[in-house]
């Protein structure tokens, strides 16, 4: 009942507007399960191998987003069915995504994550990266991929206000490029904020957010 309450609560404070994930990495299908009778649907895990696991083991119509770092030889494991990946951070990893979507006869939403905390084990790509992959002739070709907008991790820190200045910079970044026109790409959605920082990221701009304990409860 406890997860029922919290569910309740979170969904109370995040806009109609913003689309919560929720983050069921490390967690019981029991616990997904009770979660998935409150209506929702959209649940983000990290690891290839226990998303796999937890897909053919939970009711089908769940929308499941790869949320953690994703290496290119596990993309076919998720090409089947996967709802959304958030951490594209490479042209590389764009061209593996299209090619198993091809296999799988799907477009699959993606995400580029774009740099933005001030820690070196945090992955994504520089601004200048991710124009130059937008305005490539060769993203053009990449028919089975659709570029829905982009994902950022603020640093973890208790400094409120270095996290706003790295969630404005993201939304920044997002507004300035989403007025073009590019190959694939309608850049609408901007993920970011988690348990711990989703308040400052809602204010920010964010349309997507990715909570885990504040629903779940304390990883153990």
């Amino acid at each position: 009942m406890q997860i029922n309450k919290n569910f309740k609560l979170i969904k109370s404070q995040v806009p109609d507007n913003v689309t919560l994930v929720a983050v069921s990495k490390t967690k019981p299908i029991s616990d997904i399960l009770e979660a998935y009778q409150t209506g929702h649907r959209h649940f983000g895990e990290n690891k290839v191998q226990e998303l796999v696991a937890k897909h053919q083991e939970l009711p089908h119509d769940i929308k499941w987003h790869m949320i953690g770092h994703l290496q290119r030889n596990k993309v076919k494991y998720i090409a089947p069915f996967i709802h959304l990946i958030h951490a594209v951070d490479s042209f590389k990893l764009l061209k593996e995504i299209n090619k198993q979507a091809l296999k799988n006869k799907r477009v699959i939403n993606c995400f580029l994550q774009l740099k933005i905390a001030d820690e070196e084990t945090k992955f994504g790509l520089t601004q200048n990266e991710i124009t130059q992959i937008l305005t490539s002739e060769a993203l053009q070709s990449l028919k089975n991929i659709h570029i829905m907008g982009f994902m950022g991790m603020a640093t973890f820190t208790n400094d409120k206000q270095q996290i706003n200045d790295e969630f404005c910079f993201l939304k920044k970044v997002f507004d300035t490029l989403k007025t073009h026109n590019y190959p694939n790409c309608t850049l609408t959605e901007l993920s970011m904020g988690m348990s711990n920082d989703y308040d400052i990221a809602i204010a920010c701009g964010s349309t997507m957010v990715r909570i885990g304990s504040k629903l779940f409860g304390t990883r153990v």
